[in-house]
């Protein structure tokens, strides 16, 4: 399949849409190499920053979409290139079988430890963009886990992560979650089984930091900004939920 080239293209210039100035820009990561991001800015200063980690689709429309929404809202939102040791500006649509199955693989392929790595060069570049401020991240599916992995392993201040998969293998390391941290979990989630729910409320529901949203009947990525997997009512409230975790804890 031929490697859709969206993201790269947009480095020539610098787009503007209202309130919020919407660029691609370089970061260093802590190996020394170098990683696009997708950064969306509110032309007033911002309240704080937001590091947008994507799905398996890469840092797609969607994504780009979830950025300009916050950078409207009022923060510095920047959105990794983490694939970009598989390959630099992988960009998939969720509702094409074909490049649902690439997305797999480039899924099986990806190094989340070395991931949770570059999302922490990540925070540090926003961090030193807002002066010192405050710093959250927001992920969708393979992000909702990199925003659990980035709770317990970095200093964020705020983490949010949407149907996250495979948590209720990672709470060992539940301990280490120092900041709050929301979760939103589908109840018929086709990646999350109902054992996978359950354990993840078992290991999760006593700790203080964090709190955990169900939606029922609700499907793996039905917040996602476009497309099939939709679902308006709960993408919503979803939403709404987020914003005021963020307003809380970001202040």
């Amino acid at each position: 399949m031929p490697r859709n080239t969206a993201l790269p293209q947009r480095l020539s210039g610098i787009a503007f849409s209202g309130s919020l100035t919407m660029t691609i820009e370089t970061l260093t990561t802590a190996d020394g190499g170098t990683m696009r991001a997708y950064r969306a800015t509110p032309t007033h200063e911002a309240r704080a920053a937001i590091v947008v980690i994507q799905e398996i689709f890469g840092v797609n429309a969607g994504i780009r979409s979830k950025c300009d929404a916050l950078a409207q809202a009022g923060y510095l939102a920047i959105a990794p290139d983490l694939f970009w040791r598989l390959e630099p500006g992988i960009e998939l649509d969720p509702d094409v079988p074909a490049e649902m199955n690439r997305a797999l693989e480039w899924m099986g392929k990806f190094d989340q430890d070395q991931g949770i790595r570059d999302i922490e060069a990540t925070i540090r570049h926003a961090r030193d963009a807002v002066s010192g401020g405050k710093v959250g991240v927001v992920g969708y599916c393979l992000g909702g886990r990199l925003a659990y992995m980035t709770a317990a392993r970095t200093d964020v201040d705020a983490a949010v992560g949407y149907y996250a998969v495979g948590v209720d293998r990672l709470l060992g390391e539940k301990h280490a979650i120092a900041k709050p941290l929301m979760l939103h979990i589908a109840g018929d989630d086709g990646f999350v089984d109902k054992d996978s729910q359950a354990a993840m409320h078992a290991g999760l529901d006593d700790h203080p930091k964090v709190t955990l949203h169900d939606y029922p009947g609700e499907d793996h990525g039905f917040a996602t900004q476009f497309g099939a997997r939709r679902s308006d009512a709960a993408a919503n409230l979803a939403d709404e939920r987020t914003a005021a975790f963020f307003r809380e804890h970001l202040a």
